[in-house]
């Protein structure tokens, strides 16, 4: 009989699994769903992101900022506001919006009570982009999460997250 000799790495890394489940005996489950949503996540946002470019010309921050602008009370965000709805720091929002301001799809314009506040305003032609690319949002996000549900590891996630 030959003997099995372990890596040291894969007896390390079973080693700390072993003393994060003595310490917490959920660490371990949610690692493994964590790291699941984190790979269905990088899938999908990677189709959404071809899709609304190949499409439309436009990035997915881009998409989802606007349509936070859509959704806005008449149509307009605070910057910071923004940021915080689509995951974006303020130094990177304000790169965005000028994006945005320089298709036409939005412009600011200053708070009227605080002269210091910026906001930035949806425009009819950022609300049309809007309307033509939510399809190709909608059908790629169908198709990734479809795609997902047929491999075996992201199947239970997927099916948890259509359900909720």
């Amino acid at each position: 009989m030959i003997p099995v000799v372990k890596d040291a790495s894969v007896e390390d890394a079973e080693t700390a699994e072993q003393a994060a489940v003595a310490v917490n005996p959920r660490a371990v489950p949610d690692a493994r769903v964590w790291d699941g949503v984190v790979t269905l996540h990088g899938r999908v946002e990677h189709r959404l992101s071809k899709a609304l470019q190949r499409r439309h010309g436009i990035g997915l921050s881009e998409f989802r900022a606007l349509c936070r602008l859509t959704r806005a009370d008449e149509g307009e965000l605070r910057m910071q506001e923004l940021a915080d709805l689509i995951g974006l720091n303020q130094s990177s929002v304000s790169r965005l919006v000028a994006r945005l301001e320089n298709a036409g799809f939005t412009h600011r314009d200053m708070c009227p009570r605080d002269r210091r506040g910026v906001y930035t305003v949806i425009t009819e032609e950022g609300r049309d982009l809007v309307a033509e690319a939510t399809p190709t949002y909608r059908e790629t996000l169908a198709e990734s999460l479809d795609e997902a549900a047929a491999d075996p590891s992201l199947a239970s996630l997927v099916a948890t997250l259509r359900d909720a």
